[in-house]
């Protein structure tokens, strides 16, 4: 977690100081620092906005969500005890930009499209965890296909809502929320959502010794006096928050909750005391690379989502090669 941290801390360093315009990173850190240490200004004025207006409030909004999916994958995948359950394939990413694109049509407030983003996105796992006990099956194989179905009727609304959308202002904010971008990040646009998603994290990252109670079965858990029913809500009801707070700040982001606590499985082993924590760190390191690239690679920026997509699918097959021997 030290390597991880430092790692994500000179990351965010360099994430501020490249770009089409060019900042040295001594120039960058005096620059952060010199509200706090009084420096007189060596910098033109340009460079600072650039850093404290442009800059930092998207480095800042990457890494809350790049932390906020990777710790929700891996919660997910510890509770239901499935390496293929992530925030995407549960709907909850699906789920909270409905909510969002519903409230863009209704033409509410930024915080009306928050809560109506972590409403939806509660509202679509909680029916996807309801569909396997309709069918008395909760295997890992139907709670994958019910998260499909979830997530294909939230896209199925998603249409909708665009179909509907006016084509000269709603429908380029829902296309904004689908494809992910961190393009138009203010910090005020980060600093409603900071509390909720910081609180979702520690209370899952607190809770990660009973979560690995958890993967060891719910009658295993039960027998060592944790009470499951509470324990899979207050987890799931985080996770959701954190996952909905993300979509509200940029959008869906795939791979990221999926991808990730697979990398941290090879590196600590499967034991999620470990797991979360070191998935809550790289999450945000993948996701601020990601960005960092896509805001660089060329002219004009490329949508997160392809670049997540195209980085998160190829590294998958990797993982999924390296561990071809091993049973699920």
């Amino acid at each position: 977690m030290f390597v991880v941290a430092l790692v994500v801390i000179l990351a965010a360093l360099v994430s501020l100081s490249v770009g089409r315009y060019t900042i040295s990173p001594f120039d960058t850190i005096t620059i952060l620092c010199a509200p706090i240490f009084n420096t007189i200004p060596t910098w033109t004025h340009q460079a600072q906005i650039v850093v404290c207006d442009v800059r930092a409030p998207r480095v800042l909004a990457v890494l809350l969500v790049g932390a906020a999916l990777g710790l929700s994958g891996a919660t997910y995948q510890g509770i239901f005890r499935n390496p293929l359950v992530s925030p995407d394939l549960l709907g909850v990413s699906a789920g909270a930009c409905v909510g969002a694109a519903v409230a863009i049509l209704l033409h509410w407030s930024s915080f009306g499209v928050q809560v109506a983003a972590f409403s939806v996105g509660l509202l679509t796992v909680a029916l996807a965890t309801c569909i396997p006990r309709i069918f008395m099956n909760n295997s890992n194989l139907m709670l994958v296909l019910s998260g499909v179905i979830m997530s294909g009727f939230m896209h199925a609304l998603i249409g909708l809502a665009k179909y509907f959308a006016d084509p000269d202002n709603e429908l380029a904010s829902i296309v904004y929320w689908t494809l992910g971008s961190f393009a138009s990040i203010k910090m005020t646009d980060v600093l409603p959502l900071l509390a909720p998603i910081l609180i979702s994290l520690v209370v899952l990252i607190c809770l990660r010794w009973r979560i690995d109670l958890l993967s060891m079965g719910d009658e295993n858990a039960a027998s060592v006096g944790v009470s499951v029913g509470r324990l899979k809500g207050i987890a799931i009801i985080c996770a959701t928050l954190a996952t909905a707070g993300s979509v509200c700040l940029c959008g869906t982001i795939g791979w990221v909750g999926l991808v990730v606590p697979h990398i941290c499985r090879l590196i600590t082993g499967a034991s999620n005391r470990y797991v979360l924590p070191l998935s809550t760190g790289i999450g945000a390191l993948f996701l601020l690379v990601v960005d960092t690239i896509a805001r660089n690679i060329s002219g004009s920026e490329i949508p997160l989502s392809i670049l997540t997509g195209l980085l998160g699918a190829p590294l998958f097959f990797a993982l999924l090669y390296r561990q071809r021997g091993q049973v699920w």
